[in-house]
């Protein structure tokens, strides 16, 4: 039995597999691509089937399509969405043409091939499907809509979550003294809250930076179509679309200010991509700090034992290590690398076109869905479950010379390093040698190298 079909573009026929929802456009990607066996994200696929029902809609409304054919496009996009090998019909490999032209093919060939039966009659991928649309708009605006929806969806409620975890931990270790560190020595004292509530801050700055790129992020390059003029849209196109897009997703979206901007450049996605990179250097200082302070758990710090989760060596047994924090760590340093590429893919805007837009979906969305999905991993199975060691905490705070800060104000700066180097070389309690060599009595030393009211500032 034949396994293929013939169908047929401008370019000529072309053999396609006999049960391909695709046709020869899409099938000409597939042969001109084997490179990297990467797919376009899945969040990009439902987003440009989201856009594809919106502007089914949009052309209804300005006659530019039937209805009963509008409403068939509206119907199988439905369908695929529900549909359990989605992916299947989508094979084009990410690096491909730089205006993502394959991808944005292979969505109205998938849907014109199943309107068609839907309907009763031919629906065209180019004439109906694609009806006032442009690769050149389509995907940049399928690059937004996808990251917006991520954003809204995943990635900010998960840093939500996590911000939530750090400031209830932080109020749960309140009471918990320990020793500073500048430059991993020892300095004076803080609580362990106050080092949460650094973390926590830390978030909630980048939750409320990505939030202000939301609006930026949810304007939308369609209605340009082939350079930003809207040649072959109708002028009220943009209006509708948007119009259907936000009832179907509840999240506001509106016609660029400048076509021409949305088509020609990625700047907006490069400056979600660097918010998404600071988001990452957040999340590895946190993950380093937990490591640090986890260390040992007899040679290393030992300050906090995170949760057990999975034996940590295949040579040496009762081994356990940071996993979690070093699955952030490696997160972060490959939204970094992901936000190089899309540094790069950002300067290839030529004249009225980014011709790199398939790099910038597919990193700026893997960005986004790994640093979600760590960020859950993080709050729930490191922060919110660790443990203190008080013991560890008390006897470094008892023998950290460095609490002869405290008494700068009264002996001055060089008596005070003449003491605290005195409490190193003997290896003794910062408050046994400067009673020995002040004329500070012990209560009045109790009360000044208190390291609780050390933590609180001031004189």
């Amino acid at each position: 039995m034949k396994n293929t079909r013939t169908e047929h573009d401008s370019m000529g026929d072309l053999e396609v597999p006999a049960d391909a929802l695709y046709a020869a456009q899409t099938q000409r990607a597939i042969n001109n691509f084997p490179v990297s066996g990467l797919r376009m994200p899945e969040s990009f696929i439902r987003a440009l089937l989201l856009i594809k029902s919106a502007a089914a809609q949009a052309n209804i409304a300005l006659d530019q399509i039937p209805e009963k054919m509008g409403g068939a496009i509206q119907a199988v996009v439905a369908k695929l969405q529900n549909d359990p090998a989605l992916m299947s019909h989508f094979p084009v490999d990410v690096f491909q043409t730089g205006s993502g032209t394959s991808t944005n093919m292979n969505a109205n060939e998938v849907l014109a091939n199943l309107a068609s039966t839907l309907y009763g009659d031919k629906v065209s991928a180019n004439d109906h499907i694609n009806c006032g649309q442009s690769s050149n708009d389509v995907i940049p605006t399928t690059i937004h809509v996808s990251a917006a929806l991520a954003l809204e969806k995943q990635l900010i409620p998960a840093l939500r979550h996590l911000l939530k975890t750090i400031r209830d931990k932080a109020r749960s270790v309140d009471h918990h003294i320990k020793t500073g560190r500048t430059h991993l020595m020892d300095a004076m004292p803080v609580r362990l809250s106050q080092c949460l509530d650094s973390w926590a801050e830390q978030i909630d700055q980048n939750i409320n930076r990505l939030t202000d790129l939301q609006p930026s992020i949810q304007s939308l390059a369609q209605g340009g179509t082939a350079v930003g003029t809207g040649i072959n849209a109708h002028p009220e196109f943009a209006n509708e679309f948007n119009k259907a897009l936000t009832t179907m997703t509840s999240i506001q979206f509106q016609p660029a200010k400048n076509f021409f901007t949305h088509i020609g450049s990625q700047d907006i996605a490069v400056a979600v991509s660097g918010q998404l990179k600071t988001t990452a250097v957040s999340i590895i200082k946190i993950s380093n700090d937990l490591r640090w302070m986890n260390s040992g758990p007899l040679a290393g710090l030992g300050e906090i034992k995170l949760q057990a989760l999975q034996p940590g060596s295949s040579i040496m047994p009762g081994k356990v290590n940071p996993v979690i924090p070093e699955a952030a760590a490696m997160v972060g340093a490959q939204v970094i690398g992901n936000d190089a590429a899309i540094t790069v893919a950002g300067q290839s805007g030529n004249f009225e076109l980014n011709v790199m837009l398939p790099l910038v979906a597919h990193n700026l969305l893997f960005s986004i869905e790994i640093l979600g999905n760590v960020s859950m991993l993080l709050a729930d199975k490191a922060i919110a479950s660790f443990s203190v060691n008080e013991k560890v905490l008390t006897e470094a705070l008892t023998r950290n010379p460095i609490l002869v800060t405290a008494l700068n104000p009264i002996i001055g700066y060089e008596k005070a390093a003449e003491i605290a180097k005195l409490a190193y070389a003997e290896s003794r309690p910062i408050i046994d040698v400067a009673e020995e060599n002040t004329d500070l009595s012990r209560d009045e030393l109790e009360q000044l190298l208190d390291p609780k009211k050390l933590t609180q500032g001031g004189l």
